[in-house]
């Protein structure tokens, strides 16, 4: 054999080497549709399994109602994070692969203050219908989870009724916060998971355990994308247990399928 061909020979086989190195071969770039409700867990896990993969992560958040939607009009994805019902229903659609769904975690409802403020008490059901009754304007976002769990308490609760002249729905959770910060509503019914993220707010607790709610985090490969292989990768690196620690951290916790 050549010089000349002996070289071209060990350079197809470093080429060769390169291509089939885990990460290289299979780097890709995934498509996420994400809940707010897990935002913070995958602001701080996407980097670390962007790193680990090689893969890149193109993600998207906001409300699960108005991403399903987005879903519905058409819109490309590889991966959703959504509520339960609303990946279900994707599931019954054909647009989510049945045998992706990956339940990743949840977070407790939980009620917001301004920073700062007199902190009532909401430590059993009756002192929170007490402080509900006695607010003077409760806050949340009208399609989210904690507005949907809200919603349905004030009924539980036989309260609904006193407390519509109170209520001050928003659009996006973010407006919740907004509206906390600025003082423009006394308390705010969200996710422990988004109320730990905003500036200028404090999270007053979690609602008793009698009466309290999940937003539950469920995950899944769209039916028709190319990238489904990666996107389970992303699924598998959120419920593996190293990354338990961000998931506590952010105000989250494991949850059973």
């Amino acid at each position: 054999m050549s010089m000349k061909r002996a070289r071209l020979v060990a350079v197809g086989l470093v080429m060769l080497a390169m291509l089939t190195q885990p990460g290289v071969a299979r780097a890709a770039e995934i498509k996420v549709l994400c809940s707010n409700g897990i935002k913070a867990v995958m602001e701080e896990l996407i980097p670390q399994f962007e790193q680990a993969t090689k893969h890149k992560v193109m993600i998207t958040y906001g409300l699960s109602a108005a991403l399903k939607r987005r879903i519905e009009a058409g819109e490309a994805f590889d991966m959703a994070v959504l509520t339960p019902a609303l990946v279900d229903d994707l599931i019954k659609q054909g647009t989510i692969a049945g045998d992706t769904r990956t339940v990743l975690a949840r977070a407790g409802m939980a009620i917001g203050i301004r920073a700062g403020a007199s902190r009532p008490d909401i430590r059993t059901t009756d002192a929170l219908k007490r402080t509900l009754l006695a607010s003077k304007s409760i806050t949340y976002a009208k399609e989210g989870a904690g507005g949907v769990f809200f919603v349905d308490l004030a009924q539980r609760l036989g309260i609904a009724d006193s407390l519509k002249s109170k209520i001050k729905p928003t659009t996006t959770g973010d407006e919740v916060g907004v509206a906390l910060a600025r003082g423009d509503a006394e308390l705010g019914v969200l996710p422990l998971s988004e109320l730990m993220t905003f500036h200028g707010v404090e999270v007053l607790g979690t609602f008793p355990a009698e009466v309290q709610g999940y937003a539950v985090m469920v995950a899944g490969a769209s039916a028709g994308s190319r990238q489904s292989p990666a996107a389970k990768e992303l699924m598998k690196f959120v419920t593996a247990p190293a990354a338990l620690s961000v998931i506590k951290k952010k105000g989250m916790e494991r949850s059973q399928p």
